[in-house]
């Protein structure tokens, strides 16, 4: 292990363990127990399903649910091996953005360390890491890509086929962990297509062979599990997510996108943004030197982030939770705006007199001392956010959960719009509201009596949501019956309701 492996590795673990030590373990999102569910069925029952006995395509990171397998099929206790899972992606973060710098910019040996630190004291990055989700991991296989093109490989024709095969089958790996990884792979496989063809013009089948081969081996069985469990090639949650955020859709397109765009760069990253606009003018100084090779293979962190923010505020525009969705491109804008930092900085060693040198080394030197002052209070910040975030989930999702395993009868059916905690603690047969394991709900979105209608016709027994997922919002309405509220405080100070279950009196009449 190099020294640089070494302290990578050392500053994510405490960083990951200090956000999950805050929190008490847990997790911030109810998604990241739909992954533990799926993962549990996976490695004890052999089956890819939410509820054993169920096959459903309802995991969007097919990846991340073989990963998390292993430590069940290992007997390894979920925390400890999803919160190293999470250690280990945020250290291979910043060793692949400081891989990066050293190849692209060879003449500033301080560049590694300054690219790959930045990534790895991002606050998002780290509640990321400690979220019990894909996100980094998914992060980590697109920044690979990006950084790809930097590499020629071997120039004979056998190490063609192997150098496209190995690609193939990160890019596979890549849609594997998140669908959307398509985008990266087109990106990254058009810039290398190019490539191949203006250098290797005989050798570039070769290649070309190697990575359609390795790809579609890799993605085939995951596509045709889809196929066979939906009729399509995406999961449930991809039509189910859709209709569901419909509504945003109808915002002005830039409002979108900014929408999107600031989610993830609020916090210490915000003053990287000059970094963005050295970097782009430094390629275009390097395309005029040595070609539009040059520029292409250096933009293309830029091309990645700005299609990704572009194709969610397209179809699913959610900047709640931190951005989410969207967190895997602030990776590449983080790299960019390091990368122009450390491009910039060049010039504070360049002492030629005068005020106006003197003042430019004065500002550039302030621009850094309060990056690094702003990122270390939004560590702490992101610190505080993540054990709010967790605090809400045990609070709500879990103590439910608990509860329902100890009071209801396990084999009635529970109309529930989060599954992930009850999935986990208290499974059960579930009719999906929000549509992700029980995909006739999806059409149904949007239209109140229609879900009355199919809860009832489905014989649901209870209802377990917040105020705003009950079907047409009425708390009021004759068919809940309250059994039981959780009460929780951290919700009701962050100014939202608490979920509640409900028995469902269809005859009317509590």
């Amino acid at each position: 292990m190099t020294r640089r492996s070494f302290v990578f590795l050392l500053v994510a673990a405490l960083l990951v363990l200090w956000y999950v030590a805050s929190a008490g373990g847990g997790f911030p999102l109810d998604d990241s127990w739909i992954h533990q569910t799926f993962a549990r069925n996976l490695a004890l029952h052999g089956e890819w399903a939410f509820l054993v006995g169920q096959p459903v395509a309802a995991s969007t990171s097919p990846l991340y649910t073989v990963l998390l397998s292993i430590g069940y099929r290992l007997g390894i206790a979920y925390p400890l091996w999803t919160h190293g899972l999470g250690i280990i992606a945020l250290a291979v973060t910043g060793l692949i953005g400081a891989a990066w710098a050293r190849r692209a910019m060879p003449t500033l040996p301080f560049a590694p360390w300054v690219v790959g630190l930045a990534l790895l004291t991002t606050w998002h990055h780290i509640w990321a890491a400690a979220a019990g989700m894909e996100t980094l991991i998914f992060a980590d296989l697109v920044l690979a890509l990006l950084v790809w093109p930097w590499w020629d490989g071997p120039s004979s024709q056998r190490g063609r086929f192997m150098w496209g095969t190995a690609f193939g089958g990160l890019a596979a790996c890549t849609v594997l962990a998140r669908p959307e990884g398509i985008l990266a792979v087109g990106l990254v496989g058009l810039v290398l297509l190019w490539q191949e063809m203006a250098q290797r013009k005989a050798a570039s089948l070769l290649w070309i062979g190697g990575a359609g081969a390795a790809f579609l081996v890799c993605l085939a069985p995951y596509l045709i599990l889809n196929v066979q469990l939906t009729g399509g090639l995406l999961p449930n949650t991809a039509a189910a997510k859709f209709q569901q955020h419909a509504v945003l859709l109808t915002l002005p397109f830039a409002e979108r996108v900014w929408r999107l765009f600031v989610a993830i760069i609020a916090g210490g990253q915000i003053l990287l943004v000059p970094g963005l606009v050295i970097f782009v003018a430094e390629g275009v100084k390097r395309a005029r030197a040595v070609g539009m090779w040059a520029l292409t293979r250096w933009l293309l962190p830029l091309a990645w982030a700005g299609g990704l923010l572009v194709l969610y505020a397209w179809r699913l525009p959610a900047d709640y939770q931190h951005g989410r969705y969207v967190l895997p491109a602030l990776p590449a804008l983080v790299l960019m705006g390091s990368a122009g930092l450390c491009l910039v900085w060049r010039l504070v060693r360049t002492r030629t007199p005068g005020t106006a040198s003197l003042l430019r080394r004065v500002l550039i030197q302030a621009w850094a001392i309060t990056i690094v002052l702003l990122s270390g209070y939004y560590l702490n910040l992101g610190r505080e956010i993540y054990t709010v975030d967790v605090a809400i989930i045990d609070g709500e999702m879990v103590t439910a959960a608990h509860w329902i395993h100890d009071h209801l009868p396990d084999t009635a059916l529970l109309a529930i719009h989060d599954i992930g905690a009850v999935g986990y603690f208290a499974p059960r047969p579930l009719l999906d509201i929000a549509g992700l394991i029980t995909p006739e709900v999806v059409p149904l979105i949007g239209q109140p009596e229609a879900l009355w209608d199919l809860m009832q016709t489905r014989g649901a027994k209870y209802l377990l949501a917040f105020p705003d997922q009950i079907p047409g919002g009425r708390i009021d309405d004759p068919r809940l019956c309250p059994l039981y509220s959780t009460n929780a405080a951290i919700t009701q100070r962050v100014g939202h309701a608490n979920m509640q279950v409900y028995r469902l009196a269809w005859a009317g009449g509590c």
